[in-house]
């Protein structure tokens, strides 16, 4: 299963590190749903109830929008069908959190919106996943390798800057530069929109669709997230137009693809949201250590500055509704968030302006 993730890039660094290639082979920097960049923060310990940035089809939104065109949203983990009676999305009996590629078909809370061509692309830094050692558990974070060299500016220029503010008034992005930092993991879902039945705003949830583990993972966990390794194969499960349902499904398969390094025990507690979270440890010590082979390339883009200030960082959601959720504590994290897990910077650095 995959119960645990991180995500901590701002909105404008998700837009930028999220280009796409649509139907033609030309890439394209996705705008935000209007209204969701406020819904979404950061964290170093996303857990289901949660709000997560998630890739999709404009069409969903906009019955106008070439099918091959995407957006960001923000949409609450732990899929509530849209047929669900309750007026509280909490009363769910039922973990929707995941599902089962192999069951996709077999149960209406998933198959409706496979059906519908309700497929999205949940974003990650990672995620994290524990492996049972007699009494205990040893969490892992699990991620794409990182590319060699791969850094964040130390600083974005004045021309980025305004690129970045034409994108945010709903201009062309044709200049835009390729996102050099981190990549991001591209995950599998299905989401769906219900509405209570006294009425009210729309709810947008999703589910992480989960495979048999790969070789390489399979010490660690029997499952794990279906994986999109590449642009080809995100623009597949995207396009619900063009690839129907049942080719989208040949889709979810194990990638061994990925690498991983242990993490501390801080994480097994959602409201534990800090850089400790994600740092490599040994163990059999249980502290802190260098970077391992499997982290070093992650190293290679938080040597520099940090990028721009950040929006503030989860706290724990789990036992709050959404609206709470909206309202959590805004305690400002340093920039440079991933930086300083890897590279023992001091957590006290004040942000960027």
């Amino acid at each position: 299963m995959c119960g645990r993730t991180a995500c901590t890039l701002a909105p404008h660094e998700l837009s930028r590190a999220s280009r796409y290639r649509d139907r033609t082979g030309q890439r394209h920097r996705p705008r935000w749903k209007d209204g969701d960049t406020d819904k979404y923060r950061p964290s170093y310990n996303k857990s289901p109830q949660s709000f997560s940035p998630v890739l999709l089809s404009n069409r969903h939104f906009n019955k106008d929008a070439p099918v091959d065109e995407c957006v960001l949203a923000a949409m609450r983990w732990g899929l509530v069908p849209a047929w669900f009676k309750e007026n509280d999305p909490n009363k769910m009996q039922y973990n929707t959190s995941n599902c089962r590629s192999e069951s996709l078909l077999e149960k209406k809370s998933y198959k409706d919106p496979l059906l519908k061509g309700q497929r999205c692309v949940i974003l990650a830094d990672g995620f994290y996943e524990w492996r049972r050692l007699e009494k205990e558990k040893q969490p892992f974070f699990i991620y794409f390798p990182q590319s060699q060299g791969g850094q964040v500016p130390s600083q974005q220029s004045t021309q980025q800057l305004k690129c970045d503010q034409s994108l945010d008034q709903g201009e062309s992005d044709q200049d835009d530069s390729d996102w050099a930092g981190w990549r991001l993991l591209t995950i599998a879902g299905l989401f769906d929109s219900w509405t209570p039945p006294c009425g009210g705003e729309a709810l947008y949830t999703y589910t992480v669709i989960t495979v048999d583990a790969a070789a390489n993972l399979q010490s660690i966990h029997d499952r794990m997230p279906a994986v999109l390794d590449g642009e080809d194969e995100v623009r597949r499960w995207l396009d619900f137009g063009e690839v129907k349902s049942l080719e989208a499904m040949k889709l979810l398969q194990p990638k061994s693809s990925l690498t991983f390094h242990p993490v501390s025990s801080l994480v097994n507690n959602s409201r534990n949201n800090s850089p400790e979270c994600l740092q490599p440890v040994d163990p059999t010590i249980k502290k802190t250590v260098q970077p391992t082979a499997s982290s070093k390339m992650m190293m290679s883009w938080l040597k520099t500055a940090s990028p721009t200030k950040r929006k503030n960082t989860d706290e724990d959601t789990s036992a709050k509704g959404p609206e709470e959720k909206l309202e959590a504590v805004k305690q400002t994290k340093p920039a440079g968030t991933l930086q300083q897990w890897l590279l023992g910077t001091s957590s006290n650095k004040k942000p960027r302006t």
